[in-house]
């Protein structure tokens, strides 16, 4: 029963991530106006699906999501397909494995509650980074030379300077819904 239910998570991970990709997120404003935040709903999908899921369901949905990106089936924000691998976004999109095991594991570590959801979810989001950065000085050695510079800098603040604070504010919300779906579900 429990690997069935994994497998139903993992499933429903997928379609979440792939769906939420091209989903923008918005807040209310003092004046009560709906307004953009410049981030998808991406990563509270990832971070969604492993603190309810669990840590398989987290890591196999990620990794479904990225087998079905490079063989050109267009799930990535700007397509997909195996040149995907040379874009500065992948190292981000690769962040999707780690984080979505480490929520799922941490989740269900312990007493469930808003305040350690949230810290899951930091955390998850922290790991997106990490790996996204770590992709982008890998990228900046191969891909850099002396004459044409890999523009490190500003693929750094287009890629986490710029996107962090929208995407702490949807963490903030994942595991607000993380933890509604954990009462009602009774896990």
């Amino acid at each position: 029963m429990q690997n069935l239910l994994q497998t139903l998570w993992a499933l429903i991970g997928l379609y979440l991530t792939t769906g939420a990709t091209f989903l923008q997120a918005y807040i209310f404003n003092s004046s009560l106006a709906i307004q953009p935040i410049n981030v998808s709903l991406q990563i509270g999908a990832v971070l969604l699906t492993g603190c309810v899921g669990g840590k398989n369901a987290g890591m196999f949905a990620q990794v479904m999501y990225l087998f079905l990106g490079l063989t050109d089936y267009g799930v990535f924000f700007q397509g997909g397909g195996i040149t995907y691998l040379r874009s500065p976004a992948f190292g981000y999109l690769l962040g999707f494995v780690p984080a979505g095991w480490l929520c799922g594991f941490l989740a269900f570590k312990g007493r469930m509650s808003l305040p350690n959801l949230t810290l899951v979810c930091i955390l998850g989001l922290v790991v997106i980074h990490l790996v996204g950065l770590i992709y982008l000085v890998g990228l900046g050695l191969f891909l850099g030379t002396a004459e044409d510079p890999f523009p490190f800098q500003d693929i750094l603040n287009q890629y986490s300077l710029q996107k962090f604070p929208g995407q702490l504010l949807v963490v903030c919300a994942t595991a607000l819904i993380s933890y509604v779906l954990r009462l009602i579900l009774l896990y």
